[in-house]
């Protein structure tokens, strides 16, 4: 941008050196015209998704390619929102126990077979989803199929390694206490779905997982690792058949079948607009969170929310361009320095979710930070222009495209889609519903969500 100005104002000479000749406008259209092509080739070009359900209800998806090496993992609707008070903290304890042996590979022995083979075992717990997935060489994953189904069935819950994993686990939860945006988002939902089982923590309490016992795992697992309740997904030099054949050999045994009628539902949320501060005045930053209730996972307005939330854009003290950015919320905290930092959110669940704002501020500052950002959202209901519309779908097309890197992005596209909306989407179809918002439609469904409700707030630090 400092280039540009001093080009502006500099001479016709100073225009050449910095931009040197211009091209015809001919020229200009035909690259436009090959690069919107090369954007429309690209998203026409992804390979299929392919689905295949076992006669046990286990769904195996996966994207085939030239790559040397795959990403195979086994995700599960399993997470902290099927807990009850008493056993919340059980996933996450789960996830842990995972890589700490089965009955077939006891101790260190299954990461060390892991490691074998050059690859990578990773895993994560949210409020509605588990999840364990391998990386490495493409010719190896029919061992990676039997090694994660080793890993959901026969996980060994040895007492040496649950105490030790336990004292872990603390140690994890008092890290975490010190990051306060984690907290302030945790607090969020514990006012937001207050009395509802959105609002337990993904890692549970201090006092659980000191109560939690091998029993309490092992029945989280009877109960929520099942066939039907999983995605096998795979991306990568794999073979779709060879994968399903794989899978037909090692995920059909008794443990991932459900019993009786053990299979587990949701409960709905309810949203509540209401507050929760935690003050520490020995505490130099502010940190806030405000959400009202946003939609559900397969929900059209969704998309529509993420092209209002590109529009307010994202700030952070570090970042350059000053009063100079596009995001007129950005442009005001820079000028008047509002905040620290601030970043919009749409957090979606299965049948609910959390459309707001987080920034980090001084004490002192919050409520013209408040004040400035809730003016923003009136003015998403009020004024949106195609321009600022323009700008931000772009923005998501970028952010889209950018899902194609890496096999293990892939992989788990593929697998939170198919518990999410029972199918994958593909991104051209994602690139229609983005090019089909207008700013009439941002102003609509930002007064649905926003305009005369009643949002939850959640501060730590004020």
């Amino acid at each position: 941008m400092a280039a540009r100005s001093v080009c502006r104002a500099g001479s016709a000479a100073g225009r050449a050196l910095l931009w040197g000749p211009r091209p015809a406008a001919a020229l200009l259209t035909l690259a436009r015209k090959r690069g919107a092509a090369t954007y429309a080739q690209t998203l026409q070009n992804i390979p299929e998704t392919q689905v295949t359900t076992l006669e046990n209800g286990l769904r195996v998806a996966s994207e085939e390619s030239n790559q040397p090496t795959c990403t195979v993992g086994v995700w599960i609707e399993a997470g902290s929102r099927y807990e009850d008070t008493k056993t919340n903290g059980a996933a996450f304890f789960m996830e842990h126990m995972a890589f700490k042996g089965t009955k077939k590979r006891p101790g260190s022995a299954f990461e060390k077979e892991v490691e074998s083979l050059g690859a990578h075992l990773n895993g994560y717990t949210s409020r509605e989803q588990t999840a364990f997935y391998i990386k490495a060489l493409s010719k190896d994953m029919p061992k990676v199929v039997e090694l994660l189904s080793d890993l959901v069935q026969n996980c060994a819950l040895e007492d040496s390694q649950i105490e030790k994993e336990r004292g872990v686990i603390l140690q994890e939860l008092k890290e975490m206490d010190s990051n306060l945006a984690d907290v302030t988002f945790d607090y969020l939902h514990a006012t937001a779905y207050q009395g509802t089982s959105l609002a337990h923590t993904v890692e549970g309490t201090t006092e659980n997982i000191k109560r939690l016992t091998r029993a309490d795992l092992a029945s989280y697992v009877d109960i929520h690792f099942k066939a039907p309740r999983m995605v096998l997904a795979a991306a990568g030099g794999i073979s779709h058949r060879e994968l399903v054949d794989a899978a037909k050999q090692h995920f059909t045994g008794a443990p991932l079948t459900h019993k009786g009628d053990s299979v587990p539902t949701l409960k709905h949320c309810r949203f509540t607009g209401s507050e929760i501060r935690a003050r520490d005045d020995a505490l130099p930053l502010a940190h806030i969170a405000l959400a009202v209730e946003g939609p559900g996972w397969a929900d059209p307005d969704n998309v529509v929310l993420n092209v209002a939330n590109a529009i307010i854009g994202r700030y952070d003290r570090t970042f350059g361009g000053g009063t100079n950015q596009s995001s007129k919320l950005a442009t005001l905290a820079v000028k008047h320095n509002l905040c620290h930092s601030f970043e919009p959110f749409n957090t979606s669940y299965s049948d609910t979710g959390l459309f707001g704002f987080h920034f980090v501020s001084d004490p002192l500052s919050v409520d013209d930070m408040m004040f400035c950002a809730q003016g923003e959202w009136m003015r998403l209901c009020t004024s949106t222009t195609e321009s600022e519309v323009t700008r931000a779908k772009n923005y998501l097309r970028n952010a889209m495209v950018a899902q194609l890197d890496g096999t293990t992005r892939v992989c788990e596209n593929i697998g939170s889609h198919l518990l999410h909306y029972g199918r994958r989407i593909p991104l051209e179809e994602w690139d229609a519903r983005i090019s089909a918002v207008d700013a009439r439609m941002v102003r609509d469904v930002c007064s649905k969500y926003i305009y005369d409700k009643c949002p939850a707030l959640a501060a730590v630090g004020e």
